[in-house]
């Protein structure tokens, strides 16, 4: 396993800045803001051949509400807990304050080491403002600016040196899972229920999460990869900077997932939000799972369960293709079964098919069903060839490739999903014209 740094220190000293600086990535969410990190962040680092992790924390003070103020601050304490080297953060602008004098004298009881380092010095002409901080006593102060890259290679030279060894990590097949959702459908509260530990902030105010944090999760000898991600709103409903960015974060983090699970609140029923969020993972080519979460929630007979997932596939028609289960965050009720789901999906959403059998499959399905004429010229079909999975693509070389109405190319989609047995994954069409030799 790779030895874990954690970022700590009070909001707005840069801390994020920095895992964007050592992960060279813009993961972190910046913002001039205190309080905009509150789960931990974790990102892969790696230096002169040595790689680890660094978690991204909130910060220990300043929060929006009083009510997040002990949720963020356990995230901490559990980043500290279990990180082999901590990074006390400094703000050399603002110079010292009772919370870094706080801060200082709890990680003096910490047998781990520590490295101190002094944020926003931009160059050598700054280095001065290292002198208000003798009176923390502590030593040595590392001077970096996360922002311009200054006293970078020193510090980082200085921290690989104290990483304990670890050995390199075997290559792993994970399934990458992107849990999304609107607001306050339990997300959160899934993963957490998926892992047995509270390592994601779960709060009943709507878009506590606003990070997209990855989380390996292991189920019966098999790793997957879980990427919560911040709750989506409409756009009318987005005013904070700080929103926009999450709500960016979170449709990207679908182009690194394989399956989508997509959780609504079974309570409410699917909302037009919903059918948006689930549009946005169909436009990826992304495999989808729904969710109807709290169902414990539900007033109950012997047809309710028929009558939501039937509901589910009315309102969103375009996602008739994913499976619909029925959990319970809160209480565990068929959390588990998802995984079942996901490898029936992955199989289907990684399968590539031959030539010679699509082929032959695309002559049954023309000569079942003969497209209409265009203009009083026939369409012909010449070939086709799966191109990608993940989803199974296929492009179909035709003579006309514009003159395929919409419903015949459904009519083919749906065909080739009971042929070749994908009726869980998305699949792709694309008609060609075929070039002259």
């Amino acid at each position: 396993m790779k030895p874990i740094v954690a970022i700590v220190g009070r909001p707005n000293v840069g801390k994020s800045s920095l895992f964007n600086r050592m992960t060279r990535s813009r993961k972190a969410l910046v913002d001039d803001f205190p309080g905009v990190t509150r789960d931990r962040n974790y990102g892969e680092v790696r230096w002169d051949e040595t790689s680890f992790t660094v978690v991204d924390t909130g910060g220990f003070s300043g929060f929006e509400s009083e009510e997040l103020k002990p949720l963020v601050t356990y995230q901490v304490m559990q980043a500290i807990e279990e990180a082999d080297v901590i990074v006390m953060l400094f703000d050399g602008r603002q110079g010292v304050t009772p919370i870094d004098t706080d801060l200082v004298q709890n990680l003096r009881q910490s047998s781990k080491p520590v490295f101190y380092a002094v944020n926003k010095i931009d160059g050598p002409r700054h280095e001065s403002s290292l002198s208000d901080f003798a009176v923390l006593g502590v030593d040595p102060l590392h001077s970096v600016s996360a922002e311009h890259g200054y006293g970078m290679h020193d510090f980082l030279d200085a921290l690989i040196a104290v990483l304990p060894w670890s050995a390199p990590e075997a290559p792993s097949d994970r399934i990458k899972l992107a849990v999304i959702g609107r607001p306050n459908v339990g997300k959160s509260s899934l993963i957490n229920r998926l892992l047995g530990d509270e390592r994601l902030v779960v709060s009943e105010i709507p878009g506590t999460t606003r990070d997209a944090i990855d989380t390996v999760c292991t189920v019966n000898s098999k790793e997957y990869l879980l990427i919560d991600m911040a709750g989506i709103r409409r756009k009318a409903r987005v005013r904070k900077k700080l929103e926009k960015f999450s709500i960016i974060k979170a449709l990207r983090s679908l182009d690194r997932c394989d399956i989508a699970l997509i959780m609504t609140d079974a309570s409410e029923g699917v909302t037009d939000q919903d059918a948006n969020i689930a549009s946005y993972a169909v436009e990826r080519g992304r495999a989808c799972i729904v969710l109807l979460n709290k169902w414990d929630l539900v007033e109950k007979d012997t047809t309710t369960a028929k009558r939501y997932v039937d509901g589910v596939k009315e309102s969103l028609k375009f996602l008739r293709f994913a499976p619909v289960l029925t959990v319970s965050a809160l209480t565990g009720q068929r959390v588990f079964k998802v995984f079942d789901w996901v490898e029936t999906v992955y199989e289907q959403f990684t399968t590539r098919v031959g030539t010679g059998q699509l082929n032959r499959v695309f002559e049954a399905i023309i000569k079942k069903h003969q497209p209409p004429y265009y203009r009083g010229r026939l369409i012909r079909f010449y070939y086709a060839t799966q191109v990608v999975a993940a989803p199974p693509t296929f492009v179909c070389f035709v003579n006309q490739p514009d003159a395929i109405h919409f419903s015949y190319k459904r009519y083919v989609i749906n065909e080739l999903r009971e042929a070749l047995g994908l009726d869980h994954t998305p699949v792709r069409i694309i008609f060609r014209k075929r070039e002259k030799k």
